[in-house]
């Protein structure tokens, strides 16, 4: 590293693009979209619709855009609609 005149060599902090900040504890508020989600109240997690698990935000991948739920897996997925077709009819 190049120091400055006469002075102690200066530290340089970079970070790298995969460093990310640590979550917020606890549940977030998400506002779910076709394709993406938009957090509205940072954390950790969402719960899934289904089975109440606690689904991090890095993993979600099942949600849906009408009823504004997450899921776990598509066995949820296919849970929730198997629900909400049985109460249409």
């Amino acid at each position: 590293m190049a120091s400055r005149a006469g002075g102690p060599p200066r530290e340089m902090h970079l970070l790298n693009r995969t460093d990310r900040p640590t979550p917020l504890p606890g549940e977030a508020d998400v506002k779910y979209l076709d394709g993406d989600f938009r957090v509205i109240r940072p954390g950790a997690f969402v719960r899934c619709a289904v089975t109440g698990a606690e689904i991090p935000l890095e993993e979600l991948r099942y949600w849906s855009v009408d009823l504004q739920e997450a899921y776990i897996s598509p066995e949820a997925v296919m849970q929730r609609h198997a629900a909400t077709y049985t109460q249409k009819k």
